[in-house]
């Protein structure tokens, strides 16, 4: 066989083996270049031997001559994970809805791992951001079934590029969360279920609940919450409308208004008067515009929470260094 064809057939056994270029960025450790006229597998300083022999193996069985292991002399396209120091595991974002609160989830998530590890550690992510405004179409519309093939299609996505845990940075998109964990193999950290644990914790039983009006209104979160035990209360119906207003107009644009933060605060004040003993930021928005320290409501928010959640849960059976 000729040495390009060699080498494109190699590189195609790669990708197909699972580390080709494509999962390079997650951490695989080989890649296939030609060196000279033959091709050859690049091994990375810190490749694990025994998984590069059998990949080894395998390419030179399917094509019936030695294919070479070459060291890595200079980077790669990789991100290796080196040998030494914690293993964790990587966390799939699923974002974009909107991506204001998804990047408050990378700066919370890497800023979590720093204070666990210490020194230069950052979280090992991968993201793959949607266009919300399509999302948000398909919600106004009611066609939910759309919008979670959206996200199964994303979700299997950061799977195959090395997610080992993933999270779906958003509340409201959680009505499709067990559509997207039975399409995936890896665990999906639901937010509602990081969030009624951190309250029950808390010894809370009776919560005001802010987010989207699908969110407050509808079964697939409120109804989650309140089978783990706790009594949920929402606004009534104007200040909902006004709640998911604010959200979807000013928060997801990047807009944080005084005179909408008072409305939250007000709002807050009665769903007290009304017997919540806490309040959930059921939006991972709201907690742009409301910080604990503006009211003497206990606040759970729920991009907190879950970023919190999906830290302990990659860094689970992990020793600091």
């Amino acid at each position: 066989m000729a040495a390009g064809a060699l080498a494109q057939n190699a590189h195609a056994d790669v990708v197909q083996h699972g580390i080709g270029l494509a999962t390079a960025a997650v951490g695989a450790c080989l890649a296939v270049e030609v060196q000279g006229r033959e091709a050859a597998v690049l091994v990375a300083a810190d490749s694990e031997p025994e998984g590069v022999s059998k990949q080894v193996a395998a390419l030179e069985a399917d094509h019936g001559a030695a294919v070479p292991e070459v060291a890595a002399s200079k980077p790669v396209a990789a991100s290796r994970r080196s040998n030494e120091g914690p293993r964790m595991k990587t966390i799939g974002l699923l974002g974009g809805m909107s991506w204001e609160s998804t990047e408050h989830y990378y700066r919370l998530i890497n800023e979590l791992t720093r204070e666990r590890l210490g020194g230069l550690h950052s979280a090992p992510i991968v993201m793959l951001s949607v266009d919300f405004h399509y999302i948000e179409a398909l919600q106004r519309a009611g066609d939910w079934a759309s919008a979670g093939r959206i996200l199964i299609d994303s979700a299997t996505k950061l799977e195959a590029a090395g997610a080992e845990i993933m999270l779906i940075c958003t509340n409201t998109m959680h009505k499709v969360a067990d559509e997207v964990q039975a399409a995936i193999n890896i665990p999906l950290l639901h937010i509602a279920d990081a969030t009624a644990e951190r309250i029950i914790g808390s010894d809370v039983s009776t919560v005001g609940l802010l987010g989207t009006r699908f969110t407050m209104e509808q079964d697939f979160y409120k109804a989650r919450l309140e089978q783990q035990g706790l009594s949920v209360l929402i606004p009534p119906p104007e200040d909902r409308q006004l709640v998911h207003q604010i959200i979807y107009e000013e928060l997801c644009l990047g807009k944080i208004l005084d005179e909408s933060r008072s409305h939250y605060l007000r709002i807050i004040d009665e769903l007290a008067t009304h017997g919540a003993q806490a309040v959930i930021a059921g939006c991972t928005e709201i907690g742009l515009l409301i910080k604990q320290q503006q009211t003497t409501m206990p606040l759970f928010d729920t991009t907190e929470i879950h970023a919190e959640q999906a830290v302990a849960a990659a860094l689970a059976n992990t020793a600091k260094t």
